[in-house]
């Protein structure tokens, strides 16, 4: 019923990468965390943090983060293959293999509870088949007083007619790309890029969170998640 993500070959993931690259690591460890105070104030402290980023692609959200907190140790999570290939050439570019590693699996089946300050996932959960599994491995993997941050795209709150160009694009992406993927396991919540903020809402608190709070981050294209416990 869908389309495998690695059916759509390398293009595919190195393009992706070549969108993110510049803006991860010009402005997520720069400005979108620093505005987070307490998660930034974990990130600069002792003992090292540990971070878990699931969907990490080829890995410039990872780099990002372990290279604007030289404290932190990250784990970047995702399915597929090729894409945990690049990462890890990625991150030996930047001399960064000491402390950031790449796990082609589900972060599900990573095993332990409780072991990361901060979980977060960026653009990639209305790709998923079971979104709310994944909040829910999210979930059990941040510790207690941990943080769990969706970085999502910025669609309209509800639908619209006239809709806008931006959300048109998001439309296009999610006809040719996201949905497919999504749909390429079953059974499925069948997402895509337009994911509403009330979608993701409901999502978080079928896996268990007590509320969604939207963080004050201004970006042209995305929406930022806090899952609160």
């Amino acid at each position: 019923m869908g389309v495998p993500f690695a059916a759509y070959g390398s293009d595919c993931v190195e393009g992706q990468a070549r969108i993110n690259r510049t803006m991860f690591l010009q402005l997520l460890g720069a400005e979108w965390l620093p505005s987070i105070r307490d998660v930034h104030a974990r990130l600069v402290s002792d003992p090292p943090a540990r971070v878990a980023d699931i969907g990490c692609g080829a890995g410039w959200s990872s780099i990002a983060i372990a290279r604007s907190y030289p404290k932190s140790v990250v784990d970047g999570f995702d399915m597929d293959e090729a894409s945990i290939d690049l990462a890890n050439r990625n991150a030996a570019e930047y001399s960064l293999r000491s402390r950031v590693t790449f796990r082609a699996k589900d972060a599900a089946k990573a095993g332990g509870t409780g072991q990361y300050d901060l979980v977060l996932a960026i653009e990639c959960v209305h790709d998923m088949s079971d979104p709310v599994s994944v909040l829910k491995t999210m979930k059990k993997l941040a510790k207690t007083n941990g943080t769990v941050l969706v970085v999502d795209e910025r669609v309209a709150e509800q639908f619209q007619p006239e809709a806008g160009l931006i959300e048109r694009m998001m439309y296009g992406w999610s006809i040719l790309h996201c949905l497919p993927v999504g749909m390429a396991g079953q059974p499925s919540a069948g997402t895509g890029t337009v994911m509403r903020p009330a979608v993701l809402e409901r999502y978080a608190k079928e896996a268990g969170f007590s509320r969604l709070e939207v963080l004050p981050i201004d970006h042209l294209f995305f929406r930022f998640y806090r899952l609160h416990k």
